[in-house]
């Protein structure tokens, strides 16, 4: 689980992208390295309780023609233009089931999520934009990490986002989304089942549509050729959501922040592959 955690977390701080200020072929073909930090999430959209984890552990930047794991995230690449990509990629949990939460006393644990699925992205104002604009539309279905068999729906999160890098280090990004899901993710989420409804917990039957507006902020910076510190805090609003009315939404906004640090260790001499 916990190498879905540090994926969540790097994630969330690259959901709106700093790009490196130099062209794909002056970069390292692979690097490998050490990565940590801290997160404090919601535990899921609408909840009025944050899950909060530490971490440490490896990570790897690989930069192929057609295998990618970088700033945008891991996956494959299928098509790539000046002004368009579609990749087929690997996504960080949505939640984690660790923390028993009061407002689902008495019910099964949120389950760790996983999610994969294309992501078509499109730079609106080109790919060599000092500051570029992307608009993302990402398709995946989620799956519970301790068992992939277990298909817990499916999300579509379309992401208008401006990022920007500039020599001297630093990195910023904005981005605005809107997650939506089917009827089952919004039961993974929201339903009460009438065995587990409670005087102040009435049974709920979740239906699809919007599950939540995201806001995402972060910024990092290069201390050295080696080290990168970043930060980032998203911003989560349920309403006029799907299922606002469920029970198990206990607040109206929440917020998720994390800090992490990343040290290379090695890297390529070969270059990347644009």
């Amino acid at each position: 689980m916990k190498h879905i955690l540090l994926a969540s977390l790097a994630i969330l701080c690259t959901g709106v992208r700093a790009e490196d200020p130099v062209k794909p072929s002056e970069l390292p073909l692979w690097e490998i390295g050490v990565g940590g930090g801290g997160i404090s999430q919601l535990a899921y959209p609408g909840a009025d309780e944050q899950v909060n984890k530490a971490v440490a552990l490896p990570y790897v930047v690989y930069r192929g023609k057609r295998l990618r794991s970088d700033a945008d995230g891991t996956g494959l690449r299928a098509i790539r233009t000046d002004d368009f990509e579609l990749d087929l990629s690997l996504s960080g949990s949505l939640s984690s089931g660790s923390k028993p939460l009061k407002a689902r006393e008495g019910m099964d644990r949120l389950p760790t999520l996983v999610e994969f699925g294309p992501v078509a992205r499109w730079y609106l104002n080109g790919r060599e934009a000092s500051h570029r604009i992307t608009f993302e539309l990402p398709v995946r279905g989620v799956f519970e990490v301790r068992d992939l068999g277990r298909h817990r729906g499916m999300s579509l999160e379309p992401e208008i986002s401006l990022h920007h890098r500039d020599r001297t280090g630093w990195s910023y990004g904005v981005g605005f989304s809107a997650l939506l899901g089917d009827r089952r993710l919004g039961e993974t989420y929201y339903e009460v089942k009438p065995e587990d409804a409670l005087a102040d917990r009435p049974a709920y039957d979740a239906s699809s549509g919007l599950i939540s507006w995201r806001l995402k902020t972060s910024l990092s910076r290069q201390l050295t050729p080696d080290m990168r510190v970043f930060g980032f805090l998203r911003l989560e609003s349920v309403a006029g959501a799907a299922n606002d009315d469920s029970p198990l939404v206990r607040r109206t906004n929440g917020a998720s922040v994390g800090v992490g640090l990343i040290y290379t260790l090695k890297r390529s001499d070969a270059r990347a592959v644009d």
